[in-house]
């Protein structure tokens, strides 16, 4: 009865900072990340499904990619705005858990997406003539649904085994959302079996999924060295740059965040990680893929003339 009474079932969140003058300057930064993400991305997916230039397996998956990243944002950024503020810095256990089971949900299935778009990649630029035939209609939905499905299963699995810890040693978060990692360091259960399907988990989806971007963009990278035209070979570097520039900030954060880290309990430098793949990629991407993308900045011209 007395360790009953003693098991935490609300949490505070530290935040970033616990500096009171950075407190408003961090909200309107924050804020205007946030706002420029959700117009960015959801603008983005409105543009693919208004033109029917658009409608490509490359654009599919960019669509649902930006789908993948305004969940991502959405799943931290409002709850860290309202305790910049002060407003609201209380997270029940069961919203901690909802909030970590979308956040991995999304990322898991941004991975995935990642994975499909560079096979999309190698198929367009090492078979361009079956291009339209091996990326079928079937097969797109056949990948993104799968996308969907891991994230589905491996988010489940960590929030699942959630459920068999009890926290009482602290109800402070160090954190800016509940990330799994610093949850262990205030259980009172031992959190080992956890933290050993975290790192399995994350370092056999990056391993896997990492490999097969590599081997399929060494596979390009040969086939474009072997273009005779030199208009072809940069045709081939642009459409790839933007890809490999997201997928390099994404895998690289990830990497540090959950298998340099994964075995052990939450540091003050994750922080900076799940910062930057949690508020600024999601920030980054709508702007990586369209800035120069001449396809999209057409598609916002004719909607702007509208």
């Amino acid at each position: 009865m007395e360790r009953n009474r003693t098991l935490l079932t609300e949490f505070v969140l530290r935040g970033i900072t616990d500096h009171p003058d950075l407190q408003v300057p961090l909200f309107l930064v924050f804020f205007f990340i946030y706002v420029v993400t959700m117009v960015g991305n959801l603008g983005l997916i409105f543009l693919i499904w208004k033109d029917t230039h658009l409608h490509t397996p490359m654009y599919l998956f960019l669509g649902n990619l930006a789908f993948t990243d305004a969940c991502i944002s959405s799943s931290v950024t409002p709850k860290m705005l309202m305790t910049f503020l002060n407003k609201n810095d209380i997270i029940t256990l069961g919203e901690c858990f909802a909030q970590f089971y979308f956040f991995c949900y999304s990322v898991t299935t941004e991975i995935f997406l990642l994975v499909a778009m560079a096979y999309d990649r190698f198929v367009a630029i090492c078979n361009p003539l079956l291009y339209l035939v091996v990326m079928s209609k079937k097969l797109c939905t056949v990948l993104i649904s799968m996308s969907y499905l891991i994230g589905f299963v491996n988010s489940g699995l960590n929030v699942g085994l959630l459920f068999r810890l009890t926290f009482c040693k602290s109800n402070i978060i160090d954190h800016f959302y509940c990330e799994i990692l610093p949850l262990y360091s205030i259980a009172c259960t031992d959190p080992s079996l956890n933290a050993l399907v975290v790192f399995i988990c994350a370092s056999s989806i990056q391993i896997s999924t990492s490999v097969t971007i590599v081997v399929s963009y060494a596979r390009v990278l040969f086939a474009v060295l072997n273009m005779k035209s030199k208009k072809g070979r940069q045709k081939a570097f642009f459409t790839c740059s933007a890809h490999l520039l997201s997928v390099s900030l994404f895998y690289g954060t990830l990497l540090f965040m959950y298998v340099s880290h994964g075995s052990g309990p939450g540091k003050q430098q994750d922080k900076m990680y799940s910062l930057f793949y949690t508020v600024v990629i999601p920030f980054l991407n709508p702007f990586i893929y369209s800035l120069r993308n001449k396809e999209v900045l057409g598609a916002l011209k004719k909607v702007i003339k509208l």
